[in-house]
Order: C-alpha cells, then structure tokens, then sequence
C-alpha cells in the first residue's frame, strides 16, 4: 500500500498541536489516527542497528531502516505544527480556556473508548495494569516539581526534555502539562516562539536520550505484554480527564523560579457551581458542544484508520 505523505504529515501535525496544549498528549492522536505502535518501533530503531544497514546496504538500506518515508514527513507535521500552535495555544489558553478544555476532554475520553477497544478479550487480572496507569496519572505531576531541585539549569531543561518526550509517548500523559507542572512550560514554548537556540538544544539533547531509551521500553511491553500494555495505557487516559475538566478551581500551587505558577491541586465543579464561585459564565452550550465534535472527531479518524488497515490487509493477502 503506497503512502500518502500528506496524510502522515497532517498527523504529525495533530500530535504537534495536541503537545502544545497542556494535558493533552500526542501519544493520544498517534493511537486513534492507527500510527502509534508504527510510531514506537520506528522510533526504536534509531542505534546500532542503523550503522550495521547503513554499511550493509548503503542509504537506501539505512533509510528503509529507520523508516524515513513515516518518520519525516511525521516530524515536519509535527515540527510547523508546534512552532504555528505555540502562540494559538496560548492565545487560546488566556481567553478561551473553558472552550478548549472542553475540545480536548472530548476527544480525550473518546481515545479511551478507541483503546480499550483495540486489546484483546478483556481479562479480570487487567485490573491491575489498568489501576497502576491510574496511579502514575495522578502521581506524575506531584513528582515534577522535583526536578527544579536539580539545581542547575542546563540540566534541569535536559531532564525536563526527557521526561516530557517520554510522556509525548504515553497517550493520555501530557508532556506539555508535566512541563507547566515544572515550571517550565513557559521557558521551552517561549524558546521555540522565539527560537532561543540554547535552550532549544539542551531541550532537544534531553528528547533525544528519552526517545531512545523509553521508546525501547514501550516496544518491548507491547510486543511480549500487548494487552497488559493497552490496559496500561487506558489507565493514563483515563487519569489524565480530571485535568482537561473544564469546570475546576484551583486549590493548591507553589511559585516556579521564574515567578511562574505551577498548579497543584484542584477541585472539580458542576457548571453551575462554577459559574457562582466566579461570577461568570460557565459557557455550558459552547463547552458541551466542543466536547461532542471532540469524541466525534476521534471517532472519525478511528473508523478512518480502521478502514485503511483493513484494506492494506485484504492488499497483502490477495498479493
């Protein structure tokens, strides 16, 4: 089946727009636009193996490797989509926040349908995987601050680019939110507006040494342990709502080094509530309906990707 180039960059853009955006990942779009596990193992690739190809069979061999005809046009979506949606996103994040939360809780909760979907028959012990993805959700930003206490700068972005390309991984984990939970969502997405090459590279030092060691890990639990993994997976899915939940007041926060404030802890509300503890509109029509065209929208391309893996496999086998 021949690729279409357009559409893996128009996927790669989808995951550069959803990193941008606080809580949410692109490991989510990955999965239900049908490229995650593809996305893993190509990513997986990158090491030794590359160097062998490369001398075995030359450029074409080594591009066949790694994958390049996905890989790059994958990235480039990715890349104009977060250096175009860096000053949406935040635009969108100071005046609308209650609308786009709700876009993205949408199309969060449908991808949790389209993972659970997509393992094997359902088992009692998946409870298990399922409780542990839970857990790290919820965990996970408590535990960001700590970086900051590495002390110094430079290796605090690295980490911070490790960790957050780890989650970009993860559907359901948002590295942009781990990001702003350290305290430096602000620092890396105002270095890329206004490309700040230092911080750009100790920032892209730290993917680099995430990528190639989580996504190995990723790779190994989804082919020995698939379904345990997807459980696994739906467990952050589903942790990671509460904080795309559009009605909530802030709880808890600590001050970031930058003067910066980094959210804690919330406490989730009814629209009506909301609308009383702030005297304004908790604009229910608007965020209900973007919720809506949000799981539609998943739906959509779930049924899209499915319907093209299907037919590459009715290709191959009549090949």
């Amino acid at each position: 089946m021949k690729r279409k180039p357009l559409g893996i960059f128009l996927k790669g853009a989808g995951m550069g727009a959803a990193d941008a955006v606080p809580g949410v990942s692109g490991g989510t779009i990955a999965f239900i636009t049908g490229i995650y596990e593809e996305l893993i193992n190509t990513i997986k690739q990158f090491g030794p193996g590359a160097l062998v190809a490369l001398y075995r069979g030359g450029l074409k061999a080594l591009a066949i490797h790694l994958n390049l005809a996905f890989l790059i046009p994958l990235l480039a979506g990715v890349a104009v989509s977060l250096v175009s949606v860096a000053h949406l996103a935040l635009w969108l994040m100071d005046t609308h926040p209650l609308l786009l939360d709700g876009f993205f809780f949408g199309l969060v909760a449908a991808s949790a349908l389209v993972v659970g979907q997509a393992g094997d028959r359902w088992r009692i012990w998946y409870i298990l995987p399922l409780l542990v993805g839970l857990f790290l959700a919820r965990m996970l930003p408590s535990l960001m601050p700590l970086v900051l206490m590495l002390g110094n700068e430079a290796l605090v972005v690295m980490v911070a680019g490790c960790i957050a390309i780890s989650a970009m991984l993860l559907p359901g984990v948002s590295g942009s939110f781990l990001l702003l939970t350290m305290g430096l969502y602000g620092t890396i997405m105002g270095a890329i507006r206004s490309l700040d090459i230092t911080i750009i590279a100790l920032f892209g030092v730290g993917c680099v040494v995430g990528l190639a060691l989580f996504s190995r890990l990723l790779s190994w639990l989804l082919k020995r342990h698939h379904g345990v993994t997807l459980q696994l997976l739906l467990g952050f899915i589903v942790g990671s709502l509460p904080v795309l939940w559009p009605w909530r007041e802030l709880l808890r926060y600590q001050i970031g080094p930058e003067g910066q404030m980094i959210p804690l802890a919330y406490r989730y509300l009814l629209p009506d509530d909301y609308a009383m503890l702030t005297g304004g509109s908790a604009q229910v029509i608007g965020v209900v309906g973007l919720m809506i065209i949000g799981a539609l929208l998943v739906v959509l391309l779930n049924r899209r990707s499915a319907r093209r893996i299907t037919t590459h496999s009715t290709d191959t086998a009549q090949r």
